[in-house]
């Protein structure tokens, strides 16, 4: 598996004085998604998407994209993930395929029609909106009432279990929450979207019930975000950052609390709470 962090010879300036030293680099590689579906003896193979993640729980961002991209709507559906050995050598490791179960309908013109739109391309954001309720089969349970003390807790507890993070600084993380603010599980990755399909593959693969889990992230809450939040029934999304006009909008059109400008002991309720 290829390393999530790189070493790097630099040069540092400090105090006037030059000098000589290394560091260590987040890894940034492309990732192409593949998708097996189809009857057993008619097997077909669709490429999916490509992305430039960190290297790492490959697998689990296969399957939480599925998901939240509504190609899914349950881990069972996918037979297994597995790295692609078959593939240029310049490829190795960073190529993936989601095998479907062969009972699985897929309609592949439908949603590469669709996919332009639930990836947050943000040129129709009506679009936008309708292409994710009609996609997500699952409404939101309100949370209800926000506990102050609970969530202006989580950002350290978020930050104190990131790794990558601690040693190069130039890492998004998503953590899941239980109600009580307890971290269930915390993914990495220099793309923010590639860390909440982590995170939502992590999930899925536990079988953590994700209607009763909050989110935090560790940017900008942008509509990708709450999209995929939504999609999965995840019905509290926290950011340290801003959210979006149009991720805010959604959020309130589909039940979902957010909250935005998590620091220190403050931040906004933009939707729901």
């Amino acid at each position: 598996m290829r390393a999530p962090v790189a070493p790097i010879a630099i040069h540092r300036v400090e105090g006037g004085r030059y000098m000589a030293t290394d560091d260590i680099l987040v890894t940034e590689e492309p990732l192409e998604i593949r998708l097996g579906h189809g009857p057993l003896d008619d097997r077909k193979e669709m490429r999916l998407s490509v992305t430039m993640r960190t290297p790492g729980n490959d697998e689990e961002l296969a399957l939480g994209f599925l998901f939240t991209e509504g190609l899914i709507t349950e881990s069972t559906q996918v037979v297994r993930v597995e790295q692609c050995n078959n593939v240029k050598e310049e490829e190795r490791g960073n190529v993936v395929r989601a095998e479907l179960h062969p009972g699985v309908a897929l309609d592949p013109m439908k949603w590469q029609r669709n996919f332009y739109t639930t990836s947050s391309c943000g040129v129709c954001g009506k679009s936008s909106i309708e292409a994710v309720h009609a996609t997500c089969r699952r409404p939101i349970i309100p949370w209800g009432a926000i506990d102050p003390v609970v969530i202006t807790a989580l950002p350290d507890r978020m930050r104190e279990a990131q790794t990558v993070f601690k040693h190069t600084g130039g890492i998004h993380a998503a953590a899941l929450f239980d109600r009580s603010g307890n971290l269930l599980l915390l993914r990495e990755d220099i793309g923010r979207h590639n860390a909440v399909d982590k995170v939502i593959g992590a999930a899925q693969l536990a079988a953590l019930p994700l209607a009763a889990c909050q989110l935090l992230v560790s940017g900008r809450a942008g509509f990708e975000l709450v999209q995929k939040c939504v999609v999965a029934g995840i019905p509290l999304m926290a950011a340290v950052g801003a959210p979006s006009s149009l991720a805010v909008k959604l959020a309130g059109e589909s039940g979902l609390t957010l909250i935005g400008f998590l620091r220190g002991d403050r931040f906004n309720v933009y939707a729901g709470g």
